[in-house]
Protein backbone atom coordinates (compact mmCIF):
# COMPACT_ATOMS: atom_id res chain seq x y z
CA UNK A 1 0.00 0.00 0.00
CA UNK A 2 1.23 3.50 -0.88
CA UNK A 3 0.12 7.02 -0.01
CA UNK A 4 -1.05 8.86 -3.12
CA UNK A 5 -2.31 12.15 -1.67
CA UNK A 6 -2.44 14.26 1.49
CA UNK A 7 -5.28 16.75 1.72
CA UNK A 8 -5.49 19.46 4.38
CA UNK A 9 -8.57 21.52 5.14
CA UNK A 10 -8.88 24.60 7.32
CA UNK A 11 -12.36 24.56 8.83
CA UNK A 12 -13.88 27.48 10.71
CA UNK A 13 -17.28 27.64 12.38
CA UNK A 14 -19.38 30.38 10.83
CA UNK A 15 -20.41 31.58 14.30
CA UNK A 16 -16.93 31.63 15.85
CA UNK A 17 -16.32 34.12 18.64
CA UNK A 18 -12.69 35.35 18.93
CA UNK A 19 -13.29 36.47 22.52
CA UNK A 20 -13.63 32.85 23.67
CA UNK A 21 -10.81 30.44 24.55
CA UNK A 22 -12.42 27.52 22.69
CA UNK A 23 -10.12 26.08 20.01
CA UNK A 24 -12.96 23.77 18.91
CA UNK A 25 -14.24 26.63 16.76
CA UNK A 26 -11.70 25.69 14.07
CA UNK A 27 -9.60 22.73 13.00
CA UNK A 28 -7.05 21.52 10.50
CA UNK A 29 -8.43 18.29 9.08
CA UNK A 30 -5.99 15.95 7.33
CA UNK A 31 -7.14 13.25 4.91
CA UNK A 32 -4.49 10.80 3.72
CA UNK A 33 -5.42 8.74 0.66
CA UNK A 34 -3.90 5.43 -0.45
CA UNK A 35 -3.72 3.49 -3.69
CA UNK A 36 -6.01 0.84 -2.18
CA UNK A 37 -8.83 3.31 -1.63
CA UNK A 38 -8.40 3.52 2.15
CA UNK A 39 -8.53 7.00 3.65
CA UNK A 40 -7.25 8.05 7.06
CA UNK A 41 -8.51 11.04 9.03
CA UNK A 42 -6.71 13.19 11.57
CA UNK A 43 -6.76 16.68 13.04
CA UNK A 44 -4.60 18.84 15.25
CA UNK A 45 -5.20 21.48 17.88
CA UNK A 46 -3.20 24.51 16.81
CA UNK A 47 -3.72 27.30 14.30
CA UNK A 48 -5.16 25.39 11.33
CA UNK A 49 -3.60 27.81 8.85
CA UNK A 50 -0.15 27.26 10.35
CA UNK A 51 -0.63 23.48 10.40
CA UNK A 52 -1.72 23.43 6.76
CA UNK A 53 1.32 25.48 5.79
CA UNK A 54 3.64 23.20 7.75
CA UNK A 55 2.32 20.11 5.97
CA UNK A 56 2.20 21.58 2.47
CA UNK A 57 5.08 24.10 2.30
CA UNK A 58 7.87 22.99 -0.06
CA UNK A 59 11.19 22.05 1.46
CA UNK A 60 14.49 23.47 0.28
CA UNK A 61 17.05 21.38 2.21
CA UNK A 62 17.39 18.23 4.30
CA UNK A 63 16.61 19.92 7.61
CA UNK A 64 13.40 21.54 6.39
CA UNK A 65 11.61 19.09 4.12
CA UNK A 66 8.00 19.09 2.90
CA UNK A 67 5.80 16.80 5.01
CA UNK A 68 3.46 16.06 2.13
CA UNK A 69 6.37 15.08 -0.11
CA UNK A 70 7.79 12.78 2.58
CA UNK A 71 4.45 11.01 2.81
CA UNK A 72 3.51 10.55 -0.84
CA UNK A 73 4.80 7.24 -2.13
CA UNK A 74 5.46 5.91 1.38
CA UNK A 75 3.89 2.87 3.05
CA UNK A 76 1.27 4.28 5.49
CA UNK A 77 1.62 1.23 7.74
CA UNK A 78 5.22 2.17 8.61
CA UNK A 79 4.03 4.68 11.18
CA UNK A 80 7.06 4.79 13.49
CA UNK A 81 9.39 5.17 10.52
CA UNK A 82 7.32 7.99 9.02
CA UNK A 83 7.07 9.78 12.37
CA UNK A 84 10.85 9.79 12.69
CA UNK A 85 11.39 10.83 9.06
CA UNK A 86 9.05 13.81 9.47
CA UNK A 87 10.41 14.80 12.89
CA UNK A 88 14.03 14.72 11.73
CA UNK A 89 13.31 16.03 8.24
CA UNK A 90 11.45 19.13 9.50
CA UNK A 91 13.53 19.76 12.63
CA UNK A 92 14.57 23.30 11.77
CA UNK A 93 10.97 24.50 11.45
CA UNK A 94 9.25 21.82 13.50
CA UNK A 95 10.65 19.82 16.43
CA UNK A 96 8.31 21.51 18.93
CA UNK A 97 5.16 23.59 18.93
CA UNK A 98 3.07 23.98 15.78
CA UNK A 99 5.26 21.64 13.74
CA UNK A 100 4.71 18.73 16.11
CA UNK A 101 1.06 19.74 16.44
CA UNK A 102 0.67 19.36 12.68
CA UNK A 103 2.49 16.02 12.79
CA UNK A 104 -0.17 14.90 15.26
CA UNK A 105 -2.88 15.13 12.60
CA UNK A 106 -0.76 13.15 10.14
CA UNK A 107 0.03 10.49 12.75
CA UNK A 108 -3.64 10.20 13.69
CA UNK A 109 -4.60 9.66 10.05
CA UNK A 110 -1.93 6.98 9.60
CA UNK A 111 -3.24 5.00 12.57
CA UNK A 112 -6.74 5.32 11.13
CA UNK A 113 -5.50 3.83 7.85
CA UNK A 114 -3.70 0.99 9.60
CA UNK A 115 -6.76 0.08 11.61
CA UNK A 116 -8.97 0.08 8.53
CA UNK A 117 -6.43 -1.97 6.55
CA UNK A 118 -6.21 -4.60 9.30
CA UNK A 119 -9.90 -4.35 10.24
CA UNK A 120 -9.13 -3.56 13.88
CA UNK A 121 -9.80 -0.60 16.18
CA UNK A 122 -6.69 1.46 16.80
CA UNK A 123 -6.38 0.56 20.48
CA UNK A 124 -5.73 -3.06 19.51
CA UNK A 125 -2.86 -1.95 17.28
CA UNK A 126 -1.42 0.20 20.07
CA UNK A 127 -1.01 -2.91 22.19
CA UNK A 128 -4.48 -4.05 23.18
CA UNK A 129 -7.07 -3.28 25.81
CA UNK A 130 -5.75 -2.40 29.27
CA UNK A 131 -9.14 -1.27 30.61
CA UNK A 132 -12.67 -2.63 30.16
CA UNK A 133 -14.08 0.89 30.11
CA UNK A 134 -12.89 4.49 30.41
CA UNK A 135 -14.49 7.10 32.64
CA UNK A 136 -14.94 10.42 30.83
CA UNK A 137 -15.34 13.74 32.56
CA UNK A 138 -17.72 16.31 31.14
CA UNK A 139 -15.80 19.48 30.39
CA UNK A 140 -18.19 22.35 31.15
CA UNK A 141 -18.38 25.46 29.00
CA UNK A 142 -19.64 28.65 30.64
CA UNK A 143 -21.58 31.31 28.80
CA UNK A 144 -22.60 34.85 29.70
CA UNK A 145 -20.97 38.24 30.12
CA UNK A 146 -21.47 38.87 33.83
CA UNK A 147 -20.39 37.02 36.94
CA UNK A 148 -23.91 35.81 37.76
CA UNK A 149 -24.52 34.61 34.19
CA UNK A 150 -21.18 32.82 34.25
CA UNK A 151 -21.82 31.07 37.56
CA UNK A 152 -25.41 30.16 36.71
CA UNK A 153 -24.39 28.66 33.36
CA UNK A 154 -21.75 26.44 34.97
CA UNK A 155 -24.23 25.24 37.58
CA UNK A 156 -26.78 24.48 34.85
CA UNK A 157 -24.19 22.55 32.78
CA UNK A 158 -23.08 20.63 35.88
CA UNK A 159 -26.65 19.57 36.60
CA UNK A 160 -27.14 18.51 32.99
CA UNK A 161 -23.92 16.48 33.02
CA UNK A 162 -25.06 14.80 36.22
CA UNK A 163 -28.40 13.93 34.62
CA UNK A 164 -26.61 12.45 31.60
CA UNK A 165 -24.87 10.01 33.91
CA UNK A 166 -21.38 11.51 34.09
CA UNK A 167 -19.36 10.35 37.08
CA UNK A 168 -16.83 13.19 36.75
CA UNK A 169 -16.96 16.83 35.71
CA UNK A 170 -14.36 19.51 34.98
CA UNK A 171 -15.39 23.11 35.43
CA UNK A 172 -13.60 25.97 33.77
CA UNK A 173 -13.32 28.83 36.24
CA UNK A 174 -11.66 31.71 34.43
CA UNK A 175 -12.89 34.92 35.98
CA UNK A 176 -9.50 36.61 35.75
CA UNK A 177 -6.05 36.03 34.30
CA UNK A 178 -4.75 35.95 30.72
CA UNK A 179 -7.70 33.93 29.36
CA UNK A 180 -10.56 35.38 31.39
CA UNK A 181 -13.96 34.55 29.95
CA UNK A 182 -15.47 37.42 27.94
CA UNK A 183 -13.22 39.97 29.59
CA UNK A 184 -14.39 39.26 33.15
CA UNK A 185 -12.20 40.63 35.93
CA UNK A 186 -13.34 39.18 39.25
CA UNK A 187 -11.31 38.54 42.38
CA UNK A 188 -10.38 35.12 43.74
CA UNK A 189 -13.23 35.09 46.25
CA UNK A 190 -15.56 34.95 43.25
CA UNK A 191 -13.54 32.06 41.83
CA UNK A 192 -14.03 30.19 45.09
CA UNK A 193 -17.73 31.02 44.99
CA UNK A 194 -18.09 29.41 41.57
CA UNK A 195 -16.18 26.28 42.61
CA UNK A 196 -18.44 25.97 45.67
CA UNK A 197 -21.59 26.38 43.56
CA UNK A 198 -20.53 23.70 41.07
CA UNK A 199 -19.59 21.28 43.86
CA UNK A 200 -23.00 21.86 45.50
CA UNK A 201 -24.79 21.19 42.20
CA UNK A 202 -22.86 17.95 41.64
CA UNK A 203 -23.13 16.61 45.17
CA UNK A 204 -20.38 14.68 46.96
CA UNK A 205 -20.25 11.55 44.79
CA UNK A 206 -19.16 13.02 41.43
CA UNK A 207 -15.47 13.76 40.90
CA UNK A 208 -14.75 17.45 40.33
CA UNK A 209 -11.79 18.89 38.45
CA UNK A 210 -11.14 22.63 38.08
CA UNK A 211 -9.36 24.39 35.20
CA UNK A 212 -8.28 27.97 35.86
CA UNK A 213 -6.33 28.37 32.59
CA UNK A 214 -3.06 29.81 33.90
CA UNK A 215 -4.86 32.17 36.27
CA UNK A 216 -2.03 32.99 38.69
CA UNK A 217 1.43 34.41 38.12
CA UNK A 218 3.19 31.97 40.48
CA UNK A 219 2.65 29.33 43.17
CA UNK A 220 2.67 31.90 45.96
CA UNK A 221 -0.32 33.70 44.48
CA UNK A 222 -2.16 30.48 43.60
CA UNK A 223 -1.75 28.90 47.02
CA UNK A 224 -3.27 31.91 48.77
CA UNK A 225 -6.58 30.82 47.23
CA UNK A 226 -6.44 27.06 46.62
CA UNK A 227 -5.03 26.13 50.05
CA UNK A 228 -8.60 26.63 51.32
CA UNK A 229 -10.23 24.43 48.66
CA UNK A 230 -9.79 21.10 50.46
CA UNK A 231 -13.47 21.14 51.46
CA UNK A 232 -14.47 20.89 47.78
CA UNK A 233 -12.68 17.55 47.33
CA UNK A 234 -11.17 18.51 43.96
CA UNK A 235 -9.58 15.65 42.02
CA UNK A 236 -7.15 17.92 40.18
CA UNK A 237 -6.44 21.58 39.55
CA UNK A 238 -5.46 22.19 35.94
CA UNK A 239 -2.86 24.74 34.79
CA UNK A 240 -2.84 27.03 37.83
CA UNK A 241 0.29 28.83 36.54
CA UNK A 242 2.14 29.26 33.28
CA UNK A 243 3.41 25.95 31.87
CA UNK A 244 7.05 27.08 31.79
CA UNK A 245 7.10 27.96 35.49
CA UNK A 246 8.50 24.60 36.55
CA UNK A 247 9.45 25.77 40.06
CA UNK A 248 5.89 26.90 40.77
CA UNK A 249 4.49 23.57 39.63
CA UNK A 250 6.89 21.75 41.94
CA UNK A 251 5.77 23.90 44.86
CA UNK A 252 2.09 23.41 44.00
CA UNK A 253 2.68 19.66 44.04
CA UNK A 254 4.10 19.90 47.55
CA UNK A 255 1.59 22.33 49.10
CA UNK A 256 -1.75 22.29 47.25
CA UNK A 257 -4.58 20.15 48.75
CA UNK A 258 -5.31 18.46 45.42
CA UNK A 259 -3.46 16.88 42.49
CA UNK A 260 -1.90 19.30 40.00
CA UNK A 261 -2.46 18.69 36.28
CA UNK A 262 -0.78 20.21 33.22
CA UNK A 263 0.57 19.44 29.77
CA UNK A 264 -2.22 20.35 27.36
CA UNK A 265 0.10 22.52 25.24
CA UNK A 266 3.22 20.36 25.37
CA UNK A 267 4.72 18.58 22.39
CA UNK A 268 6.86 15.42 22.50
CA UNK A 269 7.91 13.22 25.41
CA UNK A 270 10.89 15.51 26.06
CA UNK A 271 8.75 18.41 27.30
CA UNK A 272 6.70 16.04 29.44
CA UNK A 273 9.83 14.58 31.00
CA UNK A 274 10.79 18.05 32.25
CA UNK A 275 7.31 18.80 33.60
CA UNK A 276 7.07 15.42 35.34
CA UNK A 277 10.58 15.14 36.78
CA UNK A 278 11.17 18.79 37.65
CA UNK A 279 7.66 20.25 37.78
CA UNK A 280 6.48 17.18 39.72
CA UNK A 281 2.97 17.34 38.30
CA UNK A 282 0.65 14.60 39.50
CA UNK A 283 -1.43 14.34 36.33
CA UNK A 284 0.02 14.53 32.81
CA UNK A 285 -2.37 15.76 30.11
CA UNK A 286 -1.05 14.91 26.64
CA UNK A 287 -3.31 15.98 23.80
CA UNK A 288 -3.09 13.57 20.86
CA UNK A 289 -3.73 16.53 18.56
CA UNK A 290 -0.73 18.44 19.91
CA UNK A 291 1.86 16.18 21.51
CA UNK A 292 2.89 14.33 18.33
CA UNK A 293 -0.11 12.09 17.79
CA UNK A 294 -0.87 8.63 19.11
CA UNK A 295 2.68 7.47 18.47
CA UNK A 296 4.17 10.05 20.82
CA UNK A 297 1.29 9.94 23.30
CA UNK A 298 2.02 6.26 23.87
CA UNK A 299 5.63 7.10 24.79
CA UNK A 300 4.48 9.90 27.11
CA UNK A 301 2.09 7.50 28.84
CA UNK A 302 4.84 4.92 29.30
CA UNK A 303 7.20 7.49 30.84
CA UNK A 304 4.41 8.71 33.10
CA UNK A 305 3.66 5.19 34.28
CA UNK A 306 7.33 4.51 34.98
CA UNK A 307 7.32 7.61 37.18
CA UNK A 308 4.02 6.79 38.94
CA UNK A 309 2.07 9.58 37.28
CA UNK A 310 -1.55 9.53 36.18
CA UNK A 311 -2.57 10.20 32.58
CA UNK A 312 -5.71 12.23 31.88
CA UNK A 313 -5.54 13.19 28.19
CA UNK A 314 -6.62 16.63 27.14
CA UNK A 315 -8.93 16.86 24.14
CA UNK A 316 -10.84 19.92 22.98
CA UNK A 317 -11.50 19.39 19.29
CA UNK A 318 -14.01 17.41 17.25
CA UNK A 319 -15.06 13.76 17.27
CA UNK A 320 -11.94 12.95 15.22
CA UNK A 321 -9.60 13.73 18.13
CA UNK A 322 -12.05 12.52 20.75
CA UNK A 323 -12.21 9.10 19.08
CA UNK A 324 -8.41 8.97 18.79
CA UNK A 325 -8.16 9.87 22.48
CA UNK A 326 -10.59 7.12 23.45
CA UNK A 327 -8.54 4.52 21.55
CA UNK A 328 -5.36 5.77 23.22
CA UNK A 329 -6.98 5.60 26.66
CA UNK A 330 -8.04 1.97 26.36
CA UNK A 331 -4.39 1.03 25.82
CA UNK A 332 -3.16 3.18 28.72
CA UNK A 333 -3.37 1.45 32.12
CA UNK A 334 -2.52 4.63 34.06
CA UNK A 335 -5.28 6.64 32.37
CA UNK A 336 -7.82 7.64 35.03
CA UNK A 337 -10.22 9.79 32.96
CA UNK A 338 -10.53 11.37 29.54
CA UNK A 339 -11.98 14.71 28.54
CA UNK A 340 -15.27 14.37 26.69
CA UNK A 341 -18.09 16.67 25.74
CA UNK A 342 -21.08 14.99 24.08
CA UNK A 343 -23.27 16.94 21.72
CA UNK A 344 -25.81 17.56 24.48
CA UNK A 345 -23.26 19.57 26.44
CA UNK A 346 -21.38 21.46 23.74
CA UNK A 347 -22.03 24.57 21.70
CA UNK A 348 -19.37 24.18 18.98
CA UNK A 349 -20.79 23.47 15.52
CA UNK A 350 -17.75 21.55 14.27
CA UNK A 351 -17.92 19.16 17.19
CA UNK A 352 -21.57 18.51 16.45
CA UNK A 353 -21.35 18.25 12.66
CA UNK A 354 -17.91 17.18 11.40
CA UNK A 355 -17.87 13.51 12.39
CA UNK A 356 -19.59 10.79 14.36
CA UNK A 357 -17.75 9.41 17.37
CA UNK A 358 -16.15 5.98 17.14
CA UNK A 359 -17.40 4.69 20.50
CA UNK A 360 -20.49 4.36 22.70
CA UNK A 361 -21.13 6.24 25.94
CA UNK A 362 -23.41 4.56 28.50
CA UNK A 363 -23.88 4.72 32.27
CA UNK A 364 -21.09 7.25 32.66
CA UNK A 365 -18.59 5.07 30.80
CA UNK A 366 -16.99 4.98 27.36
CA UNK A 367 -17.06 1.45 26.02
CA UNK A 368 -14.29 -0.12 23.89
CA UNK A 369 -14.49 0.94 20.22
CA UNK A 370 -15.44 -1.86 17.85
CA UNK A 371 -15.13 -0.25 14.42
CA UNK A 372 -11.86 -0.38 12.41
CA UNK A 373 -9.43 2.49 12.70
CA UNK A 374 -10.65 5.45 14.71
CA UNK A 375 -14.20 4.33 14.00
CA UNK A 376 -15.41 7.73 12.83
CA UNK A 377 -17.49 8.73 9.85
CA UNK A 378 -16.78 12.13 8.31
CA UNK A 379 -19.55 14.44 7.20
CA UNK A 380 -18.23 15.59 3.83
CA UNK A 381 -20.99 18.20 3.59
CA UNK A 382 -19.69 19.82 6.78
CA UNK A 383 -16.21 20.00 5.24
CA UNK A 384 -17.60 21.89 2.25
CA UNK A 385 -19.71 24.12 4.48
CA UNK A 386 -16.96 25.23 6.85
CA UNK A 387 -13.81 25.11 4.69
CA UNK A 388 -12.04 28.47 4.49
CA UNK A 389 -8.63 27.34 3.19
Amino acid sequence: MKIIDVETYVLLADNYDPSLTSSAQDTCLVIIKTDEGIEGYGECDTSPWVAKAFIESPGTHTMDQCVKEILIGSDPLEIDLLWEKIYVGTAMTGRRGAGVNAMSAVDMALWDIKGKALNKPVYELLGGKEQDFVIPYASLQPVGHSFEEYKDSLVAWAEKAKNLGFKAVKSEVTLNGPYAHSGLNENDDKTTEVVAAVRKALGPDIELMVDVQYRWKDAEEALRTVKDWAEFNIYFLETPVWTDDIKSYARMHEEAPMKIAAGEWLSTRYEFEDLILNGKIDVAQPDVGRCGGLTEAKKIAKFSQENNRIIVPHCWKTSVSISATANFSFNTPNCAFIEYLPHQLCVEILRKELATEGFDFADGKILPPTKPGLGIELNKDAIKKYQVA
